[in-house]
């Protein structure tokens, strides 16, 4: 259709056009100047003296990370059942098992209780997932890795830029931090992401293997005014480098973040105020003094409801509108449900939270009339 809202676009302006014009003129395409400019630029962006290393996909980001705090064959890592599948695959990367665990039915974030029932002398790390935009409940997690021992990589895939206890994601007390930059998210380079660590150690690990293990940074031996020639293959490494085309849109996309969170806010905010009144629960909203990313917007229908989940999108879709679900639980999959004998009734909120949730269209190129679209379409399913 072609008044057919869908669910997310991307905004890119003109500056981003220009940006990967010029990319293109230059004759420099892979990781090069500009990959450089947008890791030090996000990196002030966080702030707490940390280093970011820009790779190709937040997945290949938390597969880095994770190698670099030495999780390997035997080793267990907790994270939430209520995630996308990448969260947990890049654990079995590692021939480690991933330990999934249910989620706090307020905020829809993994639930630290849970986290402390499921450790044990395997575990070596947690895995946070800042669902929707919201912060976790890092204080607990923090006081957890202490107590035993862990290490803790935050997938901060929905969390740009969303605070606890008003310090950005990114700048508190983990190892390491990892960001999403795919088409739906707050900014974007179309594929890509970011690992974010205040460890040298972790960061120096991070770009070696993001390009097969070489010693030696490829942009200073191909920028090299002498013969620059010569590297050592230190490990099997991969191929996780991001480009300085998609660089090129992320260098303008830093500089939005916050304006595309302010009108976030602003949308949400204006969702509330004209579907409180309706059969749903409402998304949980950041504590006072921190901020919310608001990447998803995520109604729970009430079991008053006139309608279930699945025809509630499938009336969604008739009028013009485009809605998703975050997430599928893990422990539905084949995958993961076969090879860890998983079954609902051990995730009792992810799993009922999972039947009731809907995420509405939510992106800052929304117009008043687009989001107005959304609300008279809720209102007129649900009442």
């Amino acid at each position: 259709m072609s008044d057919f809202l869908p669910f997310a676009l991307p905004d890119i302006g003109e500056e981003e056009i220009a940006e990967v014009l010029d990319s293109l003129r230059s004759g420099w395409l892979t990781t090069g100047p500009k990959t450089k400019r947008f890791e030090q630029e996000f990196a002030a962006f966080i702030g707490g003296n940390v280093e970011a290393v820009a790779v190709n996909s937040a997945t290949a980001g938390l597969h880095l990370a994770l190698e670099a705090i030495g999780i390997g064959p035997g080793d267990e890592v907790i994270t939430t059942t209520h995630t996308f599948t990448s969260t947990a695959e890049v654990v079995r990367y590692l021939g480690a098992d991933p330990v999934l665990v249910d989620i706090d039915p307020l905020t829809l974030n993994i639930d630290p209780a849970a986290v402390e029932r499921a450790i044990t002398p395997r575990t070596r790390a947690i895995i946070p997932v800042h669902f929707s935009g919201l912060s976790c409940d890092m204080d607990s997690i923090f006081a957890l890795a202490r107590k035993h021992g862990l290490k803790v990589v935050e997938d901060a895939a929905h969390a740009l830029p969303a605070t606890c206890h008003g310090k950005l994601i990114g700048s508190l007390n983990s190892d390491a931090t990892v960001y999403s930059f795919y088409a739906t998210k707050t900014i974007t380079t179309g594929e890509g992401g970011m690992v974010v660590t205040a460890s040298p150690e972790i960061a120096a690990r991070c770009r070696t293997m993001r390009l097969h293990g070489i010693s030696r940074d490829a942009f200073d031996r191909y920028t090299s005014k002498k013969p620059a020639w010569f590297y050592e293959v230190v490990a099997p490494g991969f191929k996780y480098n991001m480009t300085d085309i998609a660089a090129s849109i992320g260098l303008h996309q830093i500089k939005k973040a916050w304006q595309f969170q302010a009108r976030r806010q602003e949308m949400a905010q204006y969702y509330d105020k004209a579907l409180e009144r309706l059969p749903v629960l409402l998304p949980p909203k950041a504590p006072a003094g921190d901020t919310h990313a608001w990447h998803l917007y995520v109604l729970r229908l009430e079991p008053s409801a006139k309608v279930k989940r699945d025809h509630f999108i499938e009336l969604m879709a008739e009028r013009g509108i485009g809605c998703s679900v975050h997430f599928i639980p893990l422990h539905l999959h084949p995958y993961w449900r076969d090879r860890y004998a998983l079954k609902p009734e051990d995730f009792p909120c992810a799993q009922e939270i999972y039947g009731r949730s809907v995420s509405l269209p939510l992106f800052t190129k929304m117009t008043e009339a687009d989001q107005q679209k959304v609300i008279d379409a809720v209102r007129g399913i649900l009442t």
